[in-house]
């Protein structure tokens, strides 16, 4: 599974990192461990700035923020990505207990993006709960495959929660490339189980930066590419809305957020993973939510 393989990679880079400090560079055990540590982070830095690039290059018209409150954009998004990938994935269920599924009349079913897993979700879970919200997630594996090969393991799941809660309807909440799944199940299986699809900046129409991305999906999520193609050329069977983000750093053009169909609403300006864990963004969610009978 992702986390523990994620957890594996980082524990043999920190490994790496010390050797090149202790043998090669002869430092102290201090100094190793500090250049471990700046290895590690910097690494993450250089991820983080190749997105702002590839989003800044590739922009969609959208009226500029300022010096000031782009740094703290990308400072935030820096914070999300090291929260995501480095203390909340690898020890995944420290921080992403089992789902709690009492009896619910149209329980929220949480989607995750692209090299995720469940475990990005354990504060919005919480937001939502406290809203009085059921809430369900899944983990798709393999991280890479095709997109369509991961619906049948959401489709286990969406029946899974029905089961559990009596619920005959679920709400699908789709992150990213989680949009493009949750989109995918209902262009196999229609709308007997799902009541609505609301997407957070997912990629319709592709992103640039899935032309640098590793596995099929990302090939997948290629502006112009077959799979995307025949996806838009499905119409949606339930009510939709895609919450879009003008300043996004992984789905650019930006505007390929919008879909066809679906009410387009504009998050506030917020990096792609920062979303996440913003309280204004669970609290749109929450409001959206909040307007549909349960």
């Amino acid at each position: 599974m992702l986390p523990i393989t994620l957890f594996l990679w980082i524990a043999g880079e920190i490994a790496i990192y010390l050797a090149i400090g202790r043998f090669a560079f002869r430092a102290d055990w201090v100094y190793a461990i500090a250049g471990a540590i700046g290895g590690l982070l910097g690494v993450r830095a250089s991820i983080n700035m190749v997105t702002w690039m590839f989003g800044m290059i590739f922009a969609s018209p959208a009226p500029r923020l300022g010096f000031a409150r782009t740094a703290r954009l990308m400072l935030a998004e820096y914070g999300a990505f090291l929260l995501t990938f480095v203390l909340v994935i690898p020890f995944e269920r420290l921080w992403m207990p089992a789902d709690r599924l009492p009896p619910a009349r149209q329980p929220i079913v949480l989607v995750h993006g692209y090299g995720c897993s469940r475990g990005v979700w354990w504060l919005l879970r919480r937001r939502l709960e406290k809203a009085g919200h059921v809430v369900a997630s899944v983990s798709l594996f393999p991280p890479y495959t095709s997109m369509g090969k991961l619906v049948p393991q959401l489709r286990e799941r969406i029946e899974q929660v029905c089961a559990t809660t009596g619920a005959s309807q679920v709400l699908l909440v789709g992150h990213s490339m989680g949009g493009l799944i949750a989109r995918s199940y209902l262009a196999r299986h229609g709308n007997e189980r799902v009541a609505r699809l609301i997407t957070l900046a997912t990629p319709h129409a592709g992103t640039e930066l899935a032309r640098i991305g590793f596995g099929q999906n990302a090939r997948e999520m290629t502006p112009g590419s077959l799979w995307l193609s025949d996806m838009n050329a499905e119409k949606l069977p339930v009510p939709a809305i895609a919450l879009r983000n003008a300043y996004d750093n992984y789905v650019m053009p930006q505007d390929n957020q919008r879909l066809d169909g679906a009410r387009d609403i504009e998050m506030p300006a917020v990096g792609h993973l920062a979303m996440l864990y913003d309280q204004r963004i669970a609290q749109m969610l929450i409001d959206l939510l909040a307007r549909t009978p349960s």
